[in-house]
């Protein structure tokens, strides 16, 4: 079965122009600033920390009550927040700094009345270490990135493109984990990590078939989209099996919940769903204007193999 509509390849090709190519884009990534700013005035950080970088317990369990409920019952315990966690009927509680007899009364109070409890705990140092830790292997892999595609290139508008996709992909899946409720974990700075890397990959990819390939501009965008469309499908195909077996006890009761896979596949799904928008939309359209700009990238590239044989 054929993953890929061709004839919908072609006629986006043929017919969007270098403006169409950007706007939606761009709406989505003022779109996904905006949350990050909000989240930034309300909490104090662009993106909701797990218990791993902000310290405190968090304590995960299902109940019927709302979060607000919640948060009325357990006002005495120094609550941070309560919210829905991953999918129905699953609630987190985040306490920040607690005396010994408060932790004890509350994790006791929580596990006689709730099921499918999941407690994490974490100190304070701790935390800021991880966070320091996490900020510094997001923003050394994105230098370490960034230097790679130059030196693959060595040109400087297309090495900029990969880099600008690869950070809208990011900003994009960090919102929509504000959206959706999923905490900056370990888990899912592992997620956003792997991230980068498949953004890069599919970049590369459309860039090179673009900046070193002989043939028709137009051609060559086809083939690109048709394999890079294929690859992407695939993988969002697998994360959402992934998702669904990793949450599979809110379809099957019997089904084991396991929460940091379905946070890691979630960000996943979140960010390559923004790497088509900025690959096929955002890059291609830099790509285009780039080539018809630098008139020796369009001599050297126009040439068919045929013309090249002869």
């Amino acid at each position: 079965m054929n993953l890929i509509n061709e004839k919908a390849i072609d006629n986006y090709v043929e017919n969007f122009s270098l403006r169409k190519m950007f706007v939606f884009p761009v709406l989505l990534f003022l779109i996904s600033l905006s949350i990050l700013a909000y989240t930034e005035f309300t909490t104090g950080s662009p993106v909701e920390l797990g218990v791993e970088f902000s310290g405190g317990t968090a304590i995960i369990f299902d109940s019927a009550k709302t979060p607000e409920e919640l948060r009325i019952e357990f006002q005495d315990y120094n609550i941070v927040q309560a919210r829905e966690y991953g999918g129905t009927g699953r609630k987190l509680i985040q306490f920040g700094p607690m005396s010994d007899s408060q932790h004890n009364e509350v994790t006791g109070k929580i596990n006689s009345a709730y099921t499918s409890v999941e407690i994490r705990q974490m100190g304070e140092v701790v935390s800021k270490s991880l966070q320091v830790q996490a900020l510094r292997a997001i923003v050394f892999s994105f230098i370490g990135m960034a230097i790679v595609v130059f030196l693959i290139f060595r040109t400087l508008v297309p090495s900029v493109a990969v880099v600008s996709a690869a950070l809208a992909d990011i900003i994009f899946a960090v919102a929509m984990m504000n959206v959706f409720g999923v905490v900056l974990s370990l888990g899912t700075v592992a997620a956003l990590l792997m991230l980068i890397g498949y953004s890069v990959d599919t970049n590369i990819l459309l860039t090179n078939r673009l900046l070193k390939r002989r043939g028709e501009l137009n051609e060559k965008i086809k083939d690109a989209m048709k394999t890079g469309l294929t690859m992407t499908t695939t993988t969002l195909v697998a994360l959402v099996t992934l998702f669904v077996v990793s949450s599979g006890s809110y379809i099957v009761s019997s089904f084991t919940r396991i929460d940091i896979i379905m946070d890691i596949s979630a960000v996943l799904i979140f960010g390559l769903i923004a790497d088509l928008i900025n690959t096929w939309m955002t890059n291609l359209g830099i790509l285009k204007w780039f080539i018809k700009k630098d008139k020796n990238v369009e001599i050297r590239t126009r040439k068919t193999k045929r013309g090249k044989a002869a």
